[in-house]
């Protein structure tokens, strides 16, 4: 299984973001942490987590960097006998607060892969998207890592901007590709409902030329590409659980766990997650819902989809795809070459 632990507390708001972040909640985090210790015990219990069981772990957010290190040691020290040895254990972080000292404690607690919020080497850009750091503190901050002993580092950019062109971009990469990474998340500007880039949608400008072109320049770098947005000599083993459907422990306010048929919520709400961490809603998937997920997260990476899980209908669609070469079959999985089409395909098979 997997475990992912959501951290809600952002610096500022990124204009484009629309996850559960806040940005007036600091003086909730010690709770916050000690409310995760609650459902991490609860969730223990409901997966099942015997010595071992936890493959990876991912601290996603909002920002983890912007909670000490020191308040994560409780949490590591429950979970030390059920991690996975050598198990991969990833935090994400913003250049701005990801300082040395911060690198260092989350090193020493076990934390062994660091997933930068870059977004941009242009600081024009990075002023657009609403960042609160510079160009020079993602630089800094990716080889003060490296110097620190994290072996796999990956950084994420944002493309599809109406300020991006083939030079921006290609700027981009080169500073990208000039720093100790193993890793490049690319993933194209989308306008989400409730964010501020929603009341001007038109800052979000995807061209299928240009974004061809530029994960083909990601390519070219030798970072292979194993998911639509993700690229790396390293390939990350959490996110490649999530494809292939492994059971996941969800943690925090705003997380999803999912076990079985049922994904698990836990409140969105911060004061109502540190009052209760246990107030849980529940949604049962029936075998359409997962067969159709199988379906998207096989075609997106490659981690393809089984035919088995179609109906004889669906299987004729898959074989006419194989034959006219939008899919390949190895004997025992079907996969598709062109992630861009990866959507279009599951719903010709589907439909």
């Amino acid at each position: 299984m997997l475990l992912y632990i959501h951290i809600p507390f952002c610096d500022s708001k990124c204009a484009y973001c629309s996850f559960n972040s806040y940005v007036d909640k600091f003086h909730l985090r010690e709770k916050y942490m000690q409310a995760l210790e609650v459902q991490l015990a609860h969730e223990l219990r409901r997966f099942k987590a015997t010595p071992g069981s936890i493959e990876t772990l991912f601290i996603g957010g909002g920002t983890p960097s912007s909670v000490a290190a020191e308040l994560y040691q409780p949490l590591f020290k429950t979970l030390k006998p059920y991690l996975k040895e050598h198990a991969e254990i990833t935090s994400e972080a913003n250049p701005n607060s990801a300082t040395a000292q911060w690198l260092e404690g989350m090193r020493d607690i076990g934390v062994n892969r660091i997933s930068f919020g870059v977004q941009s080497f242009d600081d024009k850009k990075l002023h657009f998207l609403a960042r609160a750091h510079k160009s020079s503190d993602a630089v800094q901050a990716i080889e003060t890592a490296s110097r620190l002993g994290f072996k796999h580092i990956s950084l994420d950019l944002i493309y599809a901007t109406y300020m991006d062109s083939k030079k921006l971009l290609e700027e981009d990469l080169k500073r990208a590709f000039s720093l100790p990474i193993d890793h490049l998340s690319a993933y194209a500007l989308t306008i989400e409902e409730g964010t501020p880039f929603s009341a001007t949608p038109e800052v979000a400008k995807e061209k299928l030329e240009m974004t061809e072109w530029f994960l083909e320049k990601i390519r070219s770098h030798g970072l292979a590409q194993y998911e639509i947005s993700n690229f790396g000599t390293y390939r990350s083993q959490h996110n490649l659980g999530y494809w292939q459907y492994k059971a996941y422990i969800g943690l925090g306010s705003g997380a999803v766990g999912f076990l079985g048929d049922t994904r698990y919520y836990p409140t969105s709400d911060i004061d109502a997650y540190i009052a209760d961490p246990l107030q849980i809603d529940e949604e049962r998937l029936d075998d359409e819902d997962i067969k159709t997920e199988k379906l998207f997260l096989g075609l997106r990476s490659i981690v393809g989809f089984d035919p088995t899980i179609l109906d004889s209908k669906e299987q004729d669609r898959a074989r006419l795809l194989l034959k006219e070469k939008k899919l390949s079959f190895d004997g025992k999985r079907y996969y598709n070459p062109d992630y861009l089409l990866s959507d279009e395909l599951a719903l010709f098979i589907t439909t």
